[in-house]
Order: structure tokens, then sequence, then C-alpha cells
């Protein structure tokens, strides 16, 4: 039996968190804004998982980034009352480095595994019956003489968080009691985060200001929180440090954050589309080079919000600029775009 699961010592890869370290993020459902639907339903399973003194249900949240599922884990451990154990899935790269914190959870603590869609196969083979029997299978020996024993481990609530669905098994994911997509903030919630980030950083800002700013933070929190910061400093520095629509205006053109939310990469993007590739249909790989990204962020960070907007699309033949991306470079587009546009699945 491996040494590590035998005395389990806390390590690099699992951090007992305090979840009032950072200011800015909610402690309590009550104060998170946005996510009506899912607040609803984690206020259904949690209170009714306090009722019963029991743990509550396995969560998973998936969603892009920025949008709140490390938030909402943190939570979800203060409505329970317990302890947060936080951990990722790359770090998990053995089945003992799992087991050393499954051994180490208290009755109800709540274990969260952020992209937890890059756990490797034998690591979700020891959470498997954990997360059902509340039992460690441990293997002692090799070969013949290999037995296999199960230790018990407490009842604990599994949190994990992820960025791309259907990269989690199906067998992982149908052992979460609930599976909630997080989307993208309307304009208003993000205003009452930014306004909230203000009091909390002592900012003189008015509405319009806020408002700005919220409307420019592609419908994410922690862009509006890093925006707010930066439109402060500027504040602070170039002006008398009050934050109002003119302000945040000028703050938000001097780091590159234009009218739409767009910033230097996500212009570049279009820009080579139109102007290197003539619209498209360019190659993500090709893409990717002509920015200077590597094609998992051009995909995963760049891509969802332009094509949100409707500046970008992805089709069989690769991604290609639509009229508004053109209007929004200020480029008059070639005559034969039009017809280039896939008019139907089988045009």
């Amino acid at each position: 039996m491996r040494d590590e699961l035998l005395s389990p010592e806390p390590g690099e890869d699992e951090i007992d968190v305090d979840f009032h370290d950072n200011g800015l993020r909610p402690s309590s459902l009550a104060e998170f804004v946005g996510q009506a639907e899912l607040k609803d339903h984690l206020e259904i399973v949690l209170g009714a998982a306090k009722r019963r003194s029991q743990a509550a249900d396995h969560l998973l949240f998936a969603g892009p980034p920025g949008l709140g599922k490390t938030t909402l884990a943190h939570i979800v451990a203060t409505e329970m009352g317990v302890t947060l154990h936080s951990t990722s899935g790359p770090a998990l790269e053995r089945a003992g480095d799992l087991a050393a914190i499954l051994t180490k959870l208290e009755e109800g603590d709540v274990l969260f595994i952020d992209e937890i869609h890059r756990l490797s196969r034998n690591v979700e083979e020891v959470l498997y019956p954990a997360m059902e029997d509340f039992q460690l299978d441990i293997v002692l020996g090799k070969g013949p003489a290999a037995r296999s024993v199960r230790l018990p481990v407490a009842r604990f609530t599994l949190v994990g968080a992820t960025t791309r669905t259907g990269l989690i098994t199906g067998p992982l994911r149908d052992r979460f009691g609930l599976v909630a997509r997080l989307d993208f903030y309307e304009t208003d919630d993000l205003d009452q985060i930014v306004r909230r980030a203000a009091d909390i950083l002592d900012v003189e800002i008015d509405q319009p200001g806020s408002y700005e700013i919220a409307r420019r933070a592609r419908g994410t929190p922690r862009i509006a929180n890093r925006l707010l910061r930066r439109v402060r400093d500027y504040a602070e520095m170039k002006h008398d440090g009050v934050i109002d629509a003119n302000i945040a205006n000028l703050g938000l053109a001097v780091f590159g954050v234009d009218g739409r939310g767009l910033d230097k990469v996500d212009r570049a993007i279009l820009s080579a589309i139109c102007e290197r590739f003539g619209g498209g249909p360019v190659g993500l790989s090709t893409l990717a080079i002509s920015v200077s990204e590597p094609t998992e962020t051009v995909e995963d960070v760049y891509e969802p919000f332009l094509i949100q907007q409707g500046l970008l699309m992805r089709t069989p033949r690769g991604r290609m600029a639509t009229p508004a991306s053109w209007d929004h470079l200020g480029l008059t587009p070639p005559t034969t775009t039009k017809d280039a546009l896939p008019q139907g699945l089988f045009d």
C-alpha cells in the first residue's frame, strides 16, 4: 500500500480555502447577482440537505471562464457551514493524489475540483465509488497476490467546474445530482456587480459610469471587475478619481477596450479574417498562427464572444467574418463576401 494512502498529508495539489479572502467574491446566495434559475435550484437543493442534516448532492457547474463557478463552490460550502477543499483536474495526476484528499474530508465537507474534465481515467475510477457509496477502493499488493480493500470516507459534496462539458465522460456526468450551465450575464446584472465592487473598493462611481463598464464586460463578472480596477487606476492618475461615463470611456479606450467590449486580440482576429483572408473561410490553425495565439485560446476564449456578438461564424470550411465585423472595423467587404456566405446546409 502506498505511503500517501497510509499517511495522507496536505500538499500543493490540495488547499483548504478560506472563502472570505477575496473581498469581491459573494459569500452567500443572497449576495450572488444573476443566474436566477440556478440560484433557485441551489436554494432548494441546499435547503433540503440542511433540513435533513445531510451532505448536499454532488453539483456540476459548466460554462465559460469567469461566470462564477468557483464562487458558487465557495457559496455552497458557506451555506452548508462546512469546509471547502479545493483542487483541479490537472493537479490530480495519480489515483493516490485523490485518495489522499478524500481520506482527509470530514462529514459534509465540500470538495471542489476545477477543470474536472481534465481528470485522468485512473483518477476517475477512484472517484466513482467515492461519489456513489462513499467508499475508497484500494489495491494491496501486486500480481496474483493483489487484493482490493474498501475504506469508508466521510459523506461529502463534490462540486465540479468545467468549461468544456462535452469532454466529461458520461459515467462521471451521470453521477452528479445537479448539472447546471451558467449563462453570460445581462448588462443590468453586471451593472449591479460593478457598483457592488466599487463600494467594496471604495471607488466613487455614478450609474452611467458603472453601466458603461458593465456593457463592455463581455457578459462576464470577472472581466467587469477587472475593467473597474483599470478605470479606477486611470481615474486616480489622470483625473480626480471619480468615475463617470466620460471617464469610463476614456479609461477603457486607454486599455484597448472598444465600444462593443472587444480587446486587442478580438480585433486582431477579425482584422486577420477580413484583411488577410478576404473575409474567410480560414482554418482555426491558420487563424491562430496569424494572431500569435494558441488554437485553444482562440477557440475557447475569444471565439465564443465574437460568435455571440454576430461578428464571426464557424462553418464546415472554416471561420468567416460576418457583415457586422466589416462594419465594426470600418472596412468595405469585397463583393464576393456575400456570395461566399453559406446559404443553407446543402447549398
